[in-house]
């Protein structure tokens, strides 16, 4: 099951996702999380407890990435798991949404 926690610490908001990112969490993305975060400008993600995303999972993020960049915010992902950062590697993740959405790609 994923779920995930929103926190504002100062002017940045902190997401952070658990779970398997994949077709099931569709809906909770697109309903509930993206409009809370569209009302920050400075978003971090926090994928450390994400250990497994599928194709379905890597759209949803890069459809949430684009919408909230549209709408001016700057988004970060940080503490990706290897073996996620894998995924993101192969599918060239960071060439699509920029190298600087990744925190600390050089050290993955």
């Amino acid at each position: 099951m994923f779920h995930y926690v929103i926190e504002q610490q100062g002017s940045k908001t902190v997401t952070s996702f658990e779970g398997d990112m994949d077709i099931d969490v569709t809906e909770l993305m697109e309903d509930e999380m993206l409009p809370k975060l569209l009302e920050s400008k400075e978003i971090e993600i926090d994928f450390a407890k994400v250990h497994f995303v599928d194709s379905s999972g890597i759209g949803l993020l890069i459809s949430l990435i684009n919408s909230l960049r549209e709408q001016g915010s700057q988004v970060v992902i940080k503490k990706i798991n290897p073996e996620v950062m894998q995924v993101f590697s192969l599918l060239q993740l960071p060439e699509i949404l920029g190298r600087d959405v990744f925190d600390g790609l050089e050290q993955q």
